[in-house]
């Protein structure tokens, strides 16, 4: 029997393909409070990332109040409550900004509660579709202080108006005299 020859290709293979790394499947977040490191997957929003932080943080420990990228030498990149959080490669590091940080900017400027839309899992581990994320003390001494006042202002101005309508027939009557 006679041997075949493969017949010669004159084709030459194709190049190895190019290796573009496949973006990660999730992002790291370094909380400065705890000092633990979040993995949040990617294409996560910076409002519910920093809801869920907060959320795990223990009582007396300062709240994140955003997000953002650092790295030495360069402006960090802020993140606001609908980005979605993005890995910017060497050197580039997520981290939380808290209450303490932003203590001198406080003064100045009061940040608002940011509401956080949290998105309904299958399974409805989310019961509420919307909850705010504050960023403050709900209730301190000054409001329950503010409400005392205005319940004692409110009795002072009925205590005027009661008065005032006892006392009416005799001025009705001072001002029929006098005519």
């Amino acid at each position: 029997m006679a041997e075949e020859e493969l017949p010669s290709n004159p084709i030459p293979p194709p190049p190895p393909l190019l290796q573009h790394p496949l973006p990660p499947k999730f992002v790291e977040v370094i909380c400065k409070s705890s000092g633990r490191t979040r993995r949040f997957a990617a294409g996560t929003e910076a409002g519910f990332a920093i809801y869920l932080i907060n959320k795990k943080l223990d009582i007396g420990v300062p709240l994140a109040l955003h997000i953002e990228a650092v790295k030495e030498g360069e402006e960090p990149i802020n993140f606001g409550p609908t980005a979605v959080l993005v890995d910017y490669g060497d050197g580039w590091k997520l981290e939380t900004v808290t209450e303490v940080e932003f203590a001198g900017v406080l003064k100045e400027r009061v940040v608002q509660p940011t509401k956080v839309k949290i998105p309904k899992s299958i399974g409805g581990a989310h019961p509420s579709s919307e909850r705010a994320v504050a960023s403050q003390p709900g209730i301190s001494f000054v409001y329950i202080g503010k409400i005392f006042l205005a319940i004692i202002f409110i009795f002072v101005l009925a205590a005027v108006f009661t008065l005032a309508l006892e006392n009416l027939p005799t001025l009705i009557l001072f001002i029929n005299s006098s005519m």
